[in-house]
C-alpha cells in the first residue's frame, strides 16, 4: 500500500471513528438530557401521541390527558389549574413546559428508560401506549389551607413535614390557569404566554423556590445565632451594647432596631432578648465579633449557595462570599446582598427541628406506570447530615419558642402548642415596600410540619406592613390546619 493510500485510509477510519463517537453520545449519553430539553419540539409533539399519565394528589388527579378531536388526539386537563399551579407547571405546543410537567416529562410520556419494556409491550399488542403517573406529597387540605390563608397578597407558602422532607403544600401568588396554556390554539397560547410574561407580577414565576429572591430580614438571625452558638465562643446569655442606633463601621449609614428603641430596657441585650424581639443593633454587633466567615459557612451548612432540585429546580439563595465590616454586620440581620427563597428559610427550620440533620424537600411519592407496577419510589433521604449540633438545635428551639411565646412573633401562638417561629420584616431600599416573613414548626418538642412564609410588596402596606401583623398570621394557619388532620 503506498503512502497516499494510507493517508486516505486513515482519514477515513478516523472519519469514522468521530461519526460513531458522536452519534453514539447523542444516541446514549445526551439522549435523556436532548428528551427533556423543552426546546426539543419532536418530542414534544410525538408525547402528544401517547396519553400522558397524570399527576395526582391523594390519588386524585390534578393533570390529567383528555381524547381531543384533533391531529393532536390529547389535551392536557388541570384541575383547580391555579391552586396547583406551582406544582404542575404547564404543558404547551410551543412554549415548552415546567413545573412537574417538565421535571418528570419522560416518565408521564412513558418515554423513560425505567419504562423501556412497557414501551415494547405497547407495540407488541397494538395497545395505546401511556404515560406514568405521578403522586405528588401534596396535602390537598393544608395546600387548601395554605391558599387561603394567603388570601390576595403577592408572596408564597411552603410547608414540609420536617421527619422526611416532603413537601405537603406549595402555593405562590399570583398564579395562574396552566389550563389556558394547554389548548390547541397556537395564536391562542402564544398572546396568553405574552400577556402572563409582560405581568409585571410575575405569576408564572414560583415564587417558593424560584425568581429574584428577596432579603430574608430577621429570619436570617436563626441563622447568625446558630453559627454564634456552633462557634462555642457564645451562648443566649452573651450580652451586646444596647443603644436606639448604631452608626455602621466604615459608613455614616445608621441601623436602628424595628421600634426605633432599644432591645429592651439596660445598657446591654442578650443574644436571646435579641432573638426574641428581634433586634437589629445586637445582632449586627454579634455579626461583627463573628465576622463574614462564620456566617457564611453555617449559612452553607443550611444550603445557601445551592441549588436544589425536589425535583422542580430551585434558585440558589445567597449568602456573600467576601463581606467588609458595615457589609457583615447588615447580613447578620438578614439585610444587604443576602437573599433567600421560602424553600430555604423551611430549610433552616427544619434543621432545627430536627436535631440538626437537613431531610432533602421532595414533592414527589412514587411514579406508578400505566399497568400499575411501581417505576419509583421516593424515600426519605438526609441532604445535610449535622447542619448545626443536636445541642445548639434544642437551644434554637427554645429561643424560638419564646420568641412566639412572649416575643415578636407572639401572632403565631396556638393555644395548647408549643409553636417555634421567627418573623422577618426586610428592607429593600428607599421607599420600597417591606418584605414580610415568617418560618417557624410545630409542635416544638415533636415537630410534624415546618412552614415558610414569604409576603411581598409590603402587604399592600408599602411600608406599614408588618410580619408579625400579617406572615406570621399565615404562617399559624397553615401549622394549624397539619395539626388539625
Amino acid at each position: 500500500m503506498n503512502k497516499e493510500l494510507k493517508r486516505v485510509s486513515t482519514v477515513v477510519l478516523l472519519m469514522f471513528v468521530s461519526l460513531f463517537l458522536s452519534s453514539s453520545i447523542i444516541q446514549v449519553v445526551a439522549a435523556d438530557d436532548l428528551k427533556a430539553d423543552g426546546r426539543n419540539s419532536r418530542t414534544l409533539y410525538a408525547s402528544y401521541s401517547a396519553e400522558r399519565g397524570p399527576i395526582l394528589v391523594d390519588g386524585q388527579p390534578i393533570a390529567y390527558s383528555q381524547a381531543v378531536a384533533d391531529d393532536y388526539k390529547f389535551q392536557r386537563v388541570y384541575t383547580n389549574g391555579p391552586l396547583y399551579a406551582p406544582v404542575t407547571g404547564y404543558l404547551t405546543l410551543n412554549q415548552g413546559n415546567t413545573g412537574l410537567e417538565s421535571a418528570l416529562n419522560s416518565y408521564l410520556t412513558g418515554t423513560s428508560n425505567n419504562q423501556f419494556f412497557d414501551q415494547v409491550n405497547a407495540i407488541l399488542t397494538g395497545q395505546n401506549p401511556k404515560g406514568a403517573s405521578v403522586e405528588t406529597t401534596i396535602d390537598p387540605v393544608v395546600q387548601q389551607a395554605a391558599w387561603d390563608a394567603l388570601g390576595d397578597y403577592e408572596g408564597a407558602v411552603i410547608a414540609i413535614r420536617p421527619k422526611t422532607g416532603e413537601i405537603i403544600a406549595m402555593v405562590s401568588k399570583p398564579t395562574f390557569d396552566p389550563n389556558g396554556l394547554a389548548v390547541h390554539d397556537t395564536d391562542q397560547v402564544i398572546a396568553l404566554y405574552n400577556q402572563l410574561l409582560d405581568d409585571p407580577l410575575d405569576p408564572l414565576i414560583n415564587r417558593t423556590l424560584a425568581g429574584a429572591l428577596d432579603p430574608p430580614g430577621s429570619t436570617f438571625k436563626l441563622v447568625t445565632t446558630s453559627a454564634a452558638l456552633e462557634s462555642g465562643k457564645y451562648t443566649p446569655d452573651s450580652a451586646f451594647p444596647n443603644p436606639a442606633e448604631l452608626t455602621l463601621p466604615e459608613s455614616s449609614s445608621v441601623i436602628g432596631n424595628s421600634d426605633l428603641g432599644t432591645c429592651g430596657p439596660g445598657e446591654t441585650a442578650t443574644i436571646a432578648t435579641a432573638l426574641r424581639l428581634s433586634c437589629n443593633i445586637p445582632m449586627a454587633e454579634l455579626g461583627l465579633e463573628l465576622g463574614y466567615r462564620a456566617i457564611f459557612e453555617q449559612s452553607e451548612k443550611f444550603g445557601f449557595n445551592e441549588s436544589i432540585d425536589v425535583p422542580l429546580t430551585s434558585t440558589p439563595s445567597t449568602y456573600p462570599r467576601v463581606l467588609d465590616a458595615p457589609q457583615t454586620m447588615l447580613s447578620a440581620f438578614g439585610q444587604g446582598d443576602v437573599r433567600a427563597s421560602p424553600l430555604q428559610m423551611a430549610m433552616v427550620s427544619m434543621a432545627i427541628a430536627n436535631g440538626g440533620t437537613i431531610m432533602k424537600p421532595n414533592l414527589v411519592e412514587s411514579v406508578v406506570s400505566s399497568n400499575l407496577t411501581t417505576i419509583q419510589s421516593f424515600a426519605p433521604e438526609v441532604y445535610k447530615q449535622q447542619a448545626i449540633s443536636q445541642q445548639t438545635a434544642a437551644t434554637m428551639t427554645q429561643l424560638m419558642v419564646e420568641a412566639v411565646a412572649n416575643g415578636a412573633a407572639n401572632s403565631a401562638t396556638i393555644d395548647g402548642v408549643d409553636v417555634a417561629g421567627k418573623t422577618g420584616t426586610a428592607q429593600n431600599g428607599g421607599d420600597n415596600p417591606y418584605t414580610l416573613w415568617f418560618t417557624g414548626f410545630a409542635p416544638a418538642n415533636d415537630p410534624e410540619v415546618v412552614v415558610a412564609v414569604v409576603v411581598q410588596n409590603g402587604g399592600g402596606l408599602g411600608q406599614d406592613g408588618t410580619s408579625s401583623g400579617i406572615s406570621a398570621p399565615i404562617g399559624r394557619q397553615v401549622l394549624e390546619a397539619v395539626l388539625s388532620r
